[in-house]
């Protein structure tokens, strides 16, 4: 690990990954809080988020930048993907780590840039992910279990360098994934499964509802929903290969 921290290569992929989710955060979630335009007296417009137009934002941002910076880093731009790999010795507990830092900083930056572009929106959550009213903390934890289950591995899946049948774009398909995760999660819990992106809303709104206790002296009811269902879903995705028959 202490040779790699020393290369040109690790320092490359790991600014890959900031610039990349900057890109990402940007994008993605401006597509989200666009439907509140545009603003009149203080009002938005009252349009209902469409949520097909918002996952597809999502999911075709990761497949354009999985596939114009993963020769560079890999294009993890998620610390659940970060963590499958990392589990699966695909990389270095040093690279895992930086690749964390790099991805939420950036994300922070993004959602920072967004802040200031939509500051006329009133009580602009800047995408933060909350439990819907009737959910509670299990059944989000449920929810963003399966999303981030099947979003790792599907990465796992087709990035497996010993299948011999992968065929058409692997980007396209994690894409479609990151889409499909969004189209199960947003009505419920806005969708977590990215707690980087998440992590950049929650900082720069200074609300970690749902997500850690940051504020008060116990954990809340549901604190730890988002960052505990990324560690099961990925430990999952990791373990599954290893049945027999998959």
């Amino acid at each position: 690990m202490a040779s790699e921290f020393k290369t040109k290569l690790f320092w490359r992929a790991v600014v890959a990954e900031f610039l990349a989710m900057i890109l990402f955060v940007f994008i993605s979630i401006g597509s989200a809080l666009g439907f509140q335009y545009p603003v009149k007296s203080n009002q938005t417009a009252g349009a209902a988020q469409d949520n097909v137009k918002v996952s597809l934002a999502f999911g075709l941002s990761i497949a354009t930048l999985a596939q114009s910076v993963g020769h560079i880093s890999g294009a993890h731009l998620n610390p659940a993907v970060t963590l499958g790999l990392l589990l699966s010795c695909q990389i270095s507990i040093l690279r895992a780590l930086m690749y964390i830092i790099a991805q939420c900083v950036g994300a922070i930056v993004a959602t920072a840039i967004l802040s200031g572009i939509t500051s006329s929106l009133p009580d602009n959550s800047l995408g933060r992910n909350e439990l819907a009213s009737g959910v509670n903390s299990g059944q989000g934890l449920g929810i963003e279990i399966i999303g981030t289950l099947q979003l790792v591995l599907c990465v796992l899946a087709t990035t497996d360098r010993r299948r011999r049948d992968l065929g058409g774009s692997a980007p396209l398909a994690i894409g479609f994934s990151v889409a499909l995760g969004h189209l199960l999660a947003i009505d419920y819990t806005g969708c977590g499964i990215n707690p980087a992106r998440s992590f950049g809303s929650s900082v720069i709104t200074h609300n970690f509802k749902d997500h850690w206790c940051v504020r008060e002296p116990g954990p809340n009811p549901g604190s730890a929903t988002f960052p505990f269902s990324v560690t099961l879903g990925g430990l999952l995705a990791v373990s599954l290969p290893a049945f027999p028959g998959l």
